[in-house]
């Protein structure tokens, strides 16, 4: 029997509860891109099927994903930043541009306490992530 991995960090991702389902898809999806560039490390080997074809390599630990209010992104925004963490942000502005020039051009244009949050990950120790991300619960 093969013992269960255990990691002693986490991937995790806050979204604003508010959001539809295709917004919650969207952000995850640019937030977790931003750890993976940030820390190639967590990525595992490729994938092969049985008939040897590869595939793009993923992370090798779970993504967690938790939802809380407006007021609990911008708690969380401000503990990882006053922890000194490295994490991606996703603004209710991004929604309106389509490219990545204008993503960073809508969240240059706004200073850090008046950040529209809609998303943020981060990959941290996993005490230290309980604490940043502390009232917020698992996506349903």
């Amino acid at each position: 029997m093969t013992e269960p991995i255990r990691f002693n960090t986490k991937i995790a991702v806050l979204l604003r509860n508010d959001l539809a389902g295709w917004q919650r898809l969207n952000v995850t999806a640019f937030l977790v891109s931003g750890i993976a560039n940030a820390e190639p490390e967590l990525l595992g080997e490729e994938y092969r099927d049985a008939d040897d074809t590869s595939y793009l390599p993923m992370f090798r630990q779970p993504v967690l994903v938790f939802a809380g209010e407006r007021a609990m992104l911008t708690a969380a925004h401000s503990r990882a930043l006053g922890r000194g963490l490295r994490l991606a942000i996703f603004t209710q502005e991004l929604f309106a541009t389509g490219n990545d020039r204008d993503n960073r051009a809508a969240v240059r244009a706004v200073g850090r306490e008046k950040l529209d949050l809609v998303g943020l990950a981060l990959h941290a120790p996993r005490n230290v992530v309980d604490k940043v991300f502390k009232g917020a619960n698992m996506h349903p």
